[in-house]
């Protein structure tokens, strides 16, 4: 359930990278190619980016299918940026209903979106819930899985420095976490505006990197060229430098597995 982007590279309209593609996250809403689980997203969609010089993203969601809002489409044609984090939601049975509940989540510098589900939500939830404290818990956005795992997600952060390799490590730390809590899939986006840090955990994942930018999505958006599949319980980042992939961490798996 759900497909979801991280876009960086050169200031580029949201059409362009949303909308315009033949099989781009517009179109996912209503004909995803790859989606495991889940036939529509037609449940919310949200869009996150960066305006130069401000380190806070800007963010757009609503409750309503993407391809209804044509004040969105609007907004695309005409708003660019060089970082952008978007999804287009499938809601699990039980949760929250209104657009809080849709992705990106925000945080200070940080977007976060989340492809996948907590098994037996929301019983199962209340072990990885436990591990927060209440404050954390009172500031959840809505009643839904992916934010209670935005949650954890952010206790991560603030435990370590912040910085690229922080990222990474949060999201393979909560992967393990959520792993020995429950079934589910946790597949993470995360982007500060400078780099992407994904989770392959259950679902899809691929990634294209030329000119135009470095792209990291549940599936590729057409059928050019240049698309890579990250394999299953895998880690990805991405700099201006490059994209890096590599086995979420097996010691914290199997420590918390354990």
């Amino acid at each position: 359930m759900c497909r979801h982007l991280a876009f960086l590279g050169p200031p580029t309209p949201l059409a362009t990278l949303l909308v315009a593609p033949e099989h781009g996250l517009l179109r996912q809403s209503w004909a995803p190619r790859r989606q495991r689980n889940g036939t529509m997203n037609a449940d919310g969609f949200g869009v996150g980016w960066y305006a130069a010089g401000d380190p806070i993203p800007a963010r757009y969601r609503r409750a309503v299918p993407m391809w209804t809002d044509q004040s969105f489409a609007d907004l695309a044609r005409v708003t660019t940026s060089g970082a952008v984090l978007a999804a287009v939601r499938s809601a699990s049975p039980g949760t929250t209903p209104d657009e809080a509940a849709a992705a990106p989540y925000v945080s200070g510098k940080w977007l976060f979106s989340h492809n996948g589900r907590i098994d037996n939500w929301p019983q199962s939830a209340e072990v990885l819930a436990a591990t927060l404290p209440p404050a954390r818990l009172l500031a959840l956005e809505a009643r839904v899985d992916s934010a209670l795992l935005w949650a954890l997600v952010l206790e991560q952060l603030e435990s370590r420095d912040g910085g690229t390799g922080s990222a990474a490590d949060a999201l393979a730390q909560v992967v393990a976490d959520a792993s020995a809590s429950s079934t589910g899939r946790y597949n993470f986006l995360l982007t500060d505006g400078s780099s992407i840090a994904a989770t392959a955990a259950g679902d899809t994942l691929f990634w294209r990197s030329d000119s135009r930018g470095t792209v990291v999505a549940s599936e590729p958006s057409d059928d050019g060229a240049g698309w890579h599949e990250v394999p299953d319980q895998s880690l990805l980042v991405a700099t201006s430098h490059g994209v890096d992939i590599s086995p979420i961490t097996p010691a914290e798996m199997e420590f918390a597995l354990r």
